[in-house]
């Protein structure tokens, strides 16, 4: 692997979108790489929102920001991804109204075949990809599949949010601030099947099922309260959940490159081994250690009772479902 470098060429895609919008200035401020490494932004859009993404580049040049060295604005994948050390993939097709699933998924099917190629083709020889836009598990399974020669394990996709959800519903039950909740685990499909996995959290150092005294609760409304929290602000705003997203997806990718916390996981939709009884090869979110270089673990070994296995269960069986849909996208 090559050495750390003092500047960082990262690639956003949708980055003129609400997430984007929020997402850019934390990036610029050091919030992924750090106080200390330059950063040029390589932004990506569809040829009609260019004057738009023209005005956020205004936006970045009048913010004056220090460790910004560049703002490259273009619609071409091969111009936004070259020699990027990190690709956020935020752009997808949202879901219309009417729209199933499976509609969705097939929409932004081509986006990140052309995306993944190139990355293959253009990206630099340590590049990081992490899937932010919906549905990110499959998204992220698509592109991985077309970037011939860039290793499965580059690629991620995002459960942060919903982990940083969980945490914050687990500290509100139990009085605590979400910074003393540790070791939440996310598993399965970035959807409202997912598994918000409390039964290896402590929080401030108290298993969370004794911290919260309320298995009533656990099972219920906090599975429903994190499952269902996306649909639950867009009726509360108006708009998605744009600016947690933002903040997740700095999360995930600082927890890649710079912040090691020993003492917690790290939710990560990465391609599976078989751990846990995941099928192979589908991007499914699990507990994982990182080495600040860019490099992921899976945590082994941990104990599932039979309810814990059949609530992940539900959701690997989802991500196996859309697999299936989009098999024909999978160079």
């Amino acid at each position: 692997m090559r050495a750390m470098s003092n500047l960082k060429r990262v690639a956003v895609t949708g980055a003129a979108g609400q997430i984007g919008y929020s997402l850019l200035p934390m990036i610029a401020t050091g919030g992924i790489f750090g106080p200390n490494t330059k950063v040029v932004l390589q932004l990506l859009e569809v040829t009609p929102v260019l004057p738009s993404l023209e005005g956020v580049k205004m936006e970045l040049h009048d913010s004056a920001y220090p460790l910004v060295q560049d703002v490259i604005c273009t619609d071409s994948a091969e111009v936004a991804f070259k020699d990027a050390d990190l690709c956020l993939l935020v752009g997808s097709k949202p879901r219309g109204k009417g729209m199933e699933r499976k509609d969705l998924i097939l929409d932004n099917g081509p986006i990140f075949i052309g995306q993944g190629r190139a990355i293959a083709q253009q990206a630099g020889p340590d590049v990081r990809v992490v899937v932010v836009g919906n549905p990110c598990n499959t998204n992220c399974l698509i592109a991985m599949k077309n970037a011939k020669g860039v290793p499965p394990e580059r690629f991620t996709a995002m459960t942060r949010l919903d982990q940083n959800r969980a945490k914050a519903q687990l500290a509100l039950k139990a009085r605590k601030h979400w910074s003393q909740v540790k070791n939440v685990i996310i598993w399965g499909n970035h959807s409202n099947t997912q598994y918000p996995d409390w039964h290896h959290a402590t929080i401030d150092g108290v298993p969370a099922q004794k911290a919260v005294n309320d298995d009533a609760w656990l099972q219920g409304a906090f599975l429903k309260t994190v499952q269902e929290r996306g649909a639950a602000v867009i009726a509360a705003r108006g708009k998605s959940s744009a600016l947690s997203a933002a903040q997740a997806a700095i999360d995930h990718a600082r927890s890649l490159f710079t912040v090691v916390d020993k003492t917690d996981t790290a939710a990560l939709c990465v391609v599976s081994d078989g751990s846990y009884g995941t099928p192979e090869g589908l991007i499914s979110s699990f507990p994982c250690t990182t080495d600040g270089k860019g490099n992921w673990q899976i945590v082994k070994g941990l104990a599932m009772d039979d309810w814990s296995k059949q609530k992940a269960k539900v959701s690997t069986d989802e991500l196996v479902q859309e697999r299936e849909i989009v098999k024909h996208l999978l160079a």
